[in-house]
């Protein structure tokens, strides 16, 4: 007690606030994890169901990543980014050659430390190959917080204070089935918020196009095949196909930010995979060394990447590419090319989603749920099943993150994140390796609390 104190008094006078973690009040510290749990100061054990962002898809504490970065510490620990390991070239190949299988394209692997660092370099290299960084993104995009990234990001919030970003993004409503931004409903639109995108080429009063020589000042549309922060929402089938049709027709490049979603985040190795879509670039990070080392990067197709078109000093970080976060990558590559994780993925996904589902009928505050694989949405209501309850949603993370629920394997707290336009959303990223037991006691868990802080409303 006396040393998390004082870890409290140090963190009040010299760590900046300018982070997100007083978010919570007060501030919440760890001391050690493993599997899908994480230990504070006085021994409360936590079922994690948002696994850093996404992030440790594998598991705390993984004897697979313990015993890669251990070899290669011993090995070569670090490397100036000027000269090459033999661990940036396999990792480099695994991905170039995954992606060559997935989406028939050849192309290369530029690494770099964090996922808003690699949204950055896609900038460059559509300024590079198109003369300008006009960009597409989706309402409720969140791609980063560099100057890059944030003007790509949707929310003003992220921008305001910081002058001039050198891109300019046009949002675009995403396919947000249940708060329709159109108010169609989904069974009988007919895809319209498709259609309404196409209507920007109907002539060259929608300001995008030039209908002489189809030029336009639009250079790439930045997507998230599953939105993230915006609240886990997975568009209609066909919508995202319907978009990319456009965009080949007007030679607009698809850059997939696939930083949460992939590594069979939601069941497949890429979340593209799912839509039938080809990106001309695909930004990747976090879970590729399960959360053990900034590592990112990106894959674009050989005619935008090439060393005439990308030529040395093109863009530059001191770690991108370090010997311990390539080697991690080829371990996860390992891990998973030696296990099943699109069907199990898919399975654990669905019976969590069904059980959801029971959940919702039980509890009205329980607006919608979805997932694809086993990232999942609990978006939290009001009594109506559809005005947003922020209040709500922000008790349902305090109270399990601050108070242990018995179940039959023990008392557990939760660890949540919340996600969505309006901040009502429980976004869910369980370990890819949890078991049913675990998934059970988190709906056991959920359930006590949501019934506690509804029961006399």
């Amino acid at each position: 007690q006396n040393d998390l104190q004082d870890l409290h008094y140090l963190e009040s006078e010299y760590c900046s606030q300018g982070d997100t973690v007083h978010y919570n009040k007060p501030i919440q510290f760890f001391k050690s994890a493993y599997d899908s749990y994480l230990l504070d100061y006085e021994d409360n054990l936590y079922l994690d169901f948002q696994m850093a962002y996404s992030a440790v898809n594998f598991g705390y504490r993984n004897p697979l990543y313990e015993e890669a970065l251990n070899e290669q510490i011993k090995t070569l620990p670090q490397l100036a980014s000027e000269y090459v390991s033999k661990e940036k070239v396999i990792l480099s190949s695994l991905i170039g050659k995954t992606c060559q299988k997935t989406f028939g394209q050849k192309g290369r692997v530029h690494f770099n430390v964090g996922g808003a660092q690699s949204i950055d370099d896609s900038l460059k290299l559509v300024s590079i190959n198109k003369g300008n960084r006009n960009v597409f993104a989706f309402e409720g995009a969140y791609h980063g917080r560099t100057l890059g990234a944030s003007a790509l990001t949707s929310s003003y919030r992220y921008r305001k204070g910081f002058g001039e970003f050198g891109s300019r993004a046009l949002f675009i409503p995403y396919p947000y089935c249940f708060r329709c931004p159109y108010g169609k409903k989904q069974e009988n639109c007919n895809l319209y918020c498709a259609k309404q995108f196409k209507r920007l080429f109907d002539s060259e009063y929608q300001t995008i196009l030039d209908t002489r020589d189809k030029s336009t000042e639009v250079s790439a549309f930045y997507i998230e095949p599953v939105q993230g922060t915006g609240g886990y929402i997975i568009p209609p089938a066909g919508y995202l196909e319907e978009i990319a049709t456009v965009l080949k027709e007007y030679n607009i490049l698809l850059v997939s930010d696939e930083i949460q979603m992939g590594f069979y985040r939601t069941g497949k190795m890429w979340a593209s995979e799912h839509f039938n879509i080809t990106p001309d670039i695909l930004v990747f990070g976090k879970s590729m060394t399960n959360g053990l080392n900034p590592l990112s990067g990106l894959w674009a197709t050989e005619k935008l990447i090439s060393p005439d078109k990308f030529p040395p000093g093109s863009t530059h970080s001191s770690f991108g590419s370090n010997p311990i976060g390539c080697k991690l990558g080829i371990a996860t590559f390992e891990h998973i090319n030696s296990s099943s994780y699109e069907k199990e993925v898919s399975e654990k996904g669905k019976y969590l989603l069904s059980e959801l589902k029971e959940l919702q009928k039980k509890h009205p505050c329980i607006g919608d749920v979805d997932g694809l694989g086993l990232a999942l949405r609990v978006e939290i209501c009001h009594e109506d099943g559809l005005t947003p309850n922020k209040g709500l949603t922000d008790q349902i993370k305090h109270t399990a993150l601050k108070t242990s629920i018995k179940t039959d394997d023990g008392d557990f707290r939760l660890v949540l994140d919340i996600g969505g336009y309006y901040k009502n959303v429980l976004t869910l990223a369980p370990n890819l390796r949890v078991t049913k037991k675990q998934m059970d006691n988190f709906i056991t868990i959920i359930d006590r609390i949501i019934t506690s802080l509804t029961k006399n409303k």
